[in-house]
């Protein structure tokens, strides 16, 4: 078969731990990269890009925060949504009150205002774990949500209590919000966020801070007695997934749908990025992405289903379906697979590399 490593030798200690040790994957990832900025820029309608695209890689960059401090760090979380808010009203503020600072600034110091906001929430994880951690970070979901809601300087004193993305330019007339933006340029400004955080998050998984995060989650005390401090290893955890989490907000807010509401942000948000490391795969890179490619398309291809079909189904029991078929994959993937779409994915890489004589 072509996916073979036989015949490539390493001869550094580098070249051995790379991320893509095996040519045919850094080909593919190359591939993937020119398909991903130059062929959907040219094939891809403004449907595709809004609707399905880019809320993808937003879900996908918010699953991978999530990923981090629960897949990796063993830290059970309900608050992604909240901390989602907090980086999309962070962003907000900051475009209101500082109209001359560029927007990659905003958004990374909104990410920074969120990790800031959970390492507050993530103190009671040294204390309590498990269930009772899960109940506390729910706790921040309500509060934040609430806080949002309740305090007009929040939201500018609108009536409405939604408010409009400021009209902000990466440089010169380059647009990600506003009318004035085009689908491609938000596209391209997702996608070159989410690229770069995926990377750097699949770089810190591996470092030093990746492995005391694992053997925090593995097994607490022994980490302990191996020299890892759980106050540091846990907060960071909480710090950069916030991070992540906080960006991806504030790419929701400007890049996505064009406006800062604190009803995006509920609980079902939360619950919704939960099942997307669920089905991708706990503590897995790709699985974050594997999942909220899953949670974005099924919708899609569910409501046009009937249509192909020739079938004349209801909006409503479509609706009812989905949530249905989400529930049956999440309690199947709990019991067939735990690891998710990640591990089919390494399961199938692996019987490549062993064909014809797959285990």
């Amino acid at each position: 078969m072509f996916y073979r490593e036989a015949g490539e030798f390493k001869t550094s200690y580098a070249a051995d731990q790379a991320i893509f040790p095996i040519a045919q994957d850094r080909i593919a990832l190359v591939v993937l990269v020119l398909a991903a900025y130059v062929g959907v820029p040219l094939i891809a309608n403004g449907y595709w890009l809004d609707a399905i695209l880019i809320p993808f890689l937003v879900y996908s960059l918010a699953a991978l925060g999530l990923n981090i401090l629960t897949g990796y760090a063993g830290q059970v979380s309900l608050g992604t949504g909240g901390f989602m808010a907090v980086g999309a009203f962070s962003a907000y503020k900051l475009a209101i009150g500082f109209p001359h600072l560029n927007v990659v600034l905003v958004i990374v110091i909104a990410g920074l205002i969120a990790a800031a906001v959970g390492i507050v929430f993530g103190v009671p994880s040294l204390r309590i774990k498990g269930f009772y951690l899960a109940v506390a970070t729910l706790a921040a979901q309500f509060f934040l949500v609430w806080l949002f809601n309740r305090v007009p300087w929040f939201t500018n004193y609108s009536s409405s209590g939604v408010i409009s993305a400021p009209l902000r330019a990466v440089f010169g007339r380059v647009y990600i919000t506003g009318a004035e933006a085009s689908s491609v340029d938000k596209y391209l400004f997702a996608l070159t966020t989410v690229s770069l955080l995926a990377l750097a998050a699949k770089n810190m998984v591996r470092c030093a801070t990746g492995r005391a995060w694992m053997a925090i989650r593995d097994m607490d005390i022994a980490a302990e007695i191996i020299g890892i401090r759980p106050l540091a290893t846990k907060l960071t955890a909480f710090a950069v997934s916030s991070f992540y989490v906080g960006v991806a907000g504030a790419l929701w807010a400007f890049v996505y749908t064009g406006t800062v509401e604190p009803l995006a942000f509920d609980v079902e948000r939360s619950f919704q990025i939960l099942f997307m490391i669920i089905i991708g795969g706990l503590g897995s890179i790709l699985g974050s992405f594997l999942g909220a490619a899953f949670v974005v398309l099924v919708p899609v291809l569910l409501s046009n289903a009937p249509g192909f079909l020739g079938l004349s189904i209801r909006v409503a029991t479509v609706t009812n379906l989905q949530s249905i078929i989400f529930g049956a994959l999440i309690v199947f993937f709990l019991v067939v697979e735990p690891n998710g779409l990640a591990r089919l994915w390494q399961v199938g890489k692996e019987k490549l590399r062993l064909w014809p004589f797959p285990y």
